[in-house]
């Protein structure tokens, strides 16, 4: 078992470079806790202990991760007070960007539909036309993403 103390490392590393690109300080720390601690399911209350944090600090920043579909918030068990807390399941990344496709395909579309308001050949329409097609390439490449990754996993060498 990985003593309090390196753990805690680990979820400030994580956390902090959560934190660098964009994600708000609490979220990032209470992710990367989910990622790093052994437990695959935790209430408010064992988040808060775990990363010495006060209870409306935790709620704010699961909040913010469920509205992310970082987190996945379950009743407890039993009909029990409270919440449960959990990543989205084993494979969380390839899940994330799966659930990230959507996100894009509305953003081409919309873009897409800015494109023919403008006047063709004026530099607003290429900046946008620009973009459009650069959602239409990255939703295709994730699309593609989740099958590549399982065949990068099975043929790693471990």
């Amino acid at each position: 078992m990985i003593s309090e103390d390196r753990l805690h490392a680990a979820v400030e590393r994580v956390g902090m470079t959560l934190e660098s690109v964009g994600m708000s300080r609490m979220s990032a720390r209470v992710f990367a806790y989910v990622l790093a601690e052994d437990s695959d399911r935790y209430t408010a209350r064992e988040l808060a202990e775990g990363l010495r944090a006060s209870p409306a600090a935790i709620s704010g920043a699961v909040r913010a991760l469920v509205d992310a579909r970082l987190l996945i918030r379950e009743r407890a068990p039993g009909g029990g007070r409270g919440d449960i807390f959990r990543v989205v399941d084993d494979d969380v990344w390839a899940t994330i960007l799966s659930a990230r496709i959507p996100l894009i395909e509305h953003l081409q579309k919309a873009v897409g539909e800015a494109v023919e308001m403008l006047d063709d050949g004026s530099p607003g329409r290429r900046r946008l036309e620009q973009t459009r097609d650069f959602f239409e390439f990255s939703q295709q490449d994730m699309a593609g993403m989740p099958a590549r990754w399982a065949a990068y996993q099975r043929n790693r060498p471990r």
